[in-house]
């Protein structure tokens, strides 16, 4: 249920993509939608919706939920204020490599990875194990990056839209299942006293 939820915005912003444009009429006059605005603007109202109704909630708020609100108000403002669909088209880029961004610099000035923060509770890993999942996902995330740029501004803006959900959680899933497997073969699990 919670990696529906993370991907809500994206889900809610491919169906905007594909349902949302065309020609509206309203008092007699006819206005022209596109398809892609349509959708940028559903990705900023159900961001805020999501981290809103996470607040009330849990009084809690993911700082990647954050990272990603404040990255879609600033390139989805501008992708709408400036009627330009290459800003939005940056987004996941921008995304993923300042996560890139964080799992270095965690690892770097800090005792431990955000992974190992993360997931030490439950499993034990040696701290080159550790180092190696950091790097590995680093390299997720810019390679990811990379291959958002090279679909949003090599193919079409209906290819980029379905790669976006597609092909992103794709890679991703298949990304988190190598990483599964590699992590069965090192890691101990925590049994927690009650």
């Amino acid at each position: 249920m919670k990696l529906f939820f993370d991907f809500l915005p994206i889900v809610l912003f491919f169906v905007a993509y594909k349902l949302g444009g065309g020609d509206y009429t309203f008092n007699g006059v006819t206005y022209h939608l596109e398809g892609i605005y349509v959708a940028t603007a559903v990705m900023i109202v159900v961001s805020v919706l999501q981290v809103s109704i996470t607040w009330l909630l849990y009084r809690k708020v993911e700082r990647a939920h954050l990272i990603t609100l404040a990255l879609v108000l600033v390139l989805g403002g501008l992708t709408l204020w400036l009627h330009n669909p290459d800003f939005i088209k940056w987004k996941p880029t921008a995304v993923n490599w300042l996560f890139a961004i964080v799992f270095i610099g965690a690892y770097m000035f800090t005792d431990k990875s955000l992974l190992e923060r993360m997931m030490a509770d439950h499993i034990q890993l040696p701290a080159k194990i550790w180092a190696r999942l950091n790097l590995a996902w680093v390299a997720f995330f810019v390679l990811s990056g990379l291959v958002n740029l090279y679909v949003a501004f090599n193919f079409d803006e209906a290819t980029w839209v379905n790669f976006k959900l597609f092909g992103m959680l794709g890679l991703t899933v298949v990304f988190v299942i190598a990483q599964s497997i590699y992590l069965a073969k090192h890691a101990v699990e925590v049994k927690k006293e009650e």
